[in-house]
C-alpha cells in the first residue's frame, strides 16, 4: 500500500504568527505577539513563552497553581488580573505549547 504524504498540523504548532503589537506601557515600549486577548508572547519576558499581558505571569505557572487547587478567582485577585485572563490561559492550553517560545 502506497503511503500518501499528508500534512497534519498539530493544534500546538501554528505556522502563521500573529503580528507584533507595540504599545507604551508604564512609559516604556511594550512589544508582544497576541495569542489571545490576555495571553501574549513578549520578547524578553519569560523567554518568549506565553504570559498574561503586562505581567510576568507565565501561563505554565497559572496552570500549575490551578492543578494544585487554587481557583481562577483566587489567582486573579492575588495578582490583580481579570478572572477572564486566568480562564483564557486554561482555554488556550489546548492551542499553544506553553513550554515553547513564540518570539
Amino acid at each position: 500500500m502506497a503511503q500518501r504524504n499528508q500534512s497534519i498540523k498539530s493544534k500546538k504548532h501554528y505556522s502563521s504568527a500573529p503580528e507584533i503589537i507595540r504599545e507604551i506601557y508604564g512609559g516604556e515600549v511594550y512589544e508582544y505577539y497576541p495569542l489571545g486577548e490576555y495571553v501574549v508572547a513578549a520578547r524578553g519576558i519569560c523567554g518568549g513563552r506565553p504570559t498574561l499581558k503586562y505581567t510576568r505571569m507565565d501561563a505554565r505557572w497559572v496552570i500549575g497553581y490551578l492543578k494544585l487547587g487554587r481557583t481562577a478567582e483566587d489567582l486573579a485577585a492575588a495578582h490583580g488580573v481579570p478572572v477572564e485572563a486566568i480562564n483564557e490561559v486554561v482555554k488556550l492550553e489546548s492551542v499553544y505549547d506553553y513550554e515553547k517560545s513564540y518570539v
